[in-house]
C-alpha cells in the first residue's frame, strides 16, 4: 500500500519542516523511516514535496505554510501515489 498527505508547518525554513514532516510520521502508527528525500520550491511562497520510504510502504507528502503544523495521511493505490509524485515534482520544475 502506499499513501499521500498534506502537510500545512508554520514559517520554518524547508529543512526545519521536512524534520517536522519526519518526525510526525514515525509518532503516526509506526511508521519507520527506511529512506526519504525532500523537494521544494524556495523562489516563491514555500511549498515541498517529501518522498519516504517506510516499513508500511511508499509515502509523498506536500507542504505548505500554515499557522500550525498539521498533517493529514490517506492510503492510496500506489498508482494514484505515483501520479500525485509525478504532478507535483512537474508543479516544482516548472513544467
Amino acid at each position: 500500500m502506499a499513501y499521500i498527505g498534506f502537510a500545512r508547518s508554520p514559517p520554518h525554513n524547508p529543512s526545519r519542516t521536512y524534520e517536522m514532516i519526519l518526525d510526525e510520521l514515525k509518532k503516526l502508527g509506526g511508521f519507520k523511516v527506511i529512506f526519504s528525500k525532500h523537494h521544494w520550491m524556495g523562489d516563491a511562497p514555500p511549498f515541498g514535496l517529501v518522498i519516504v520510504e517506510t516499513n508500511r510502504g511508499d509515502v509523498a507528502i506536500r507542504w505548505s505554510l500554515g499557522d500550525e503544523f498539521r498533517l493529514k495521511l490517506e492510503e492510496v493505490e500506489k498508482e494514484d501515489h505515483d501520479e500525485f509524485v509525478e504532478d507535483t515534482l512537474e508543479y516544482l520544475s516548472g513544467d
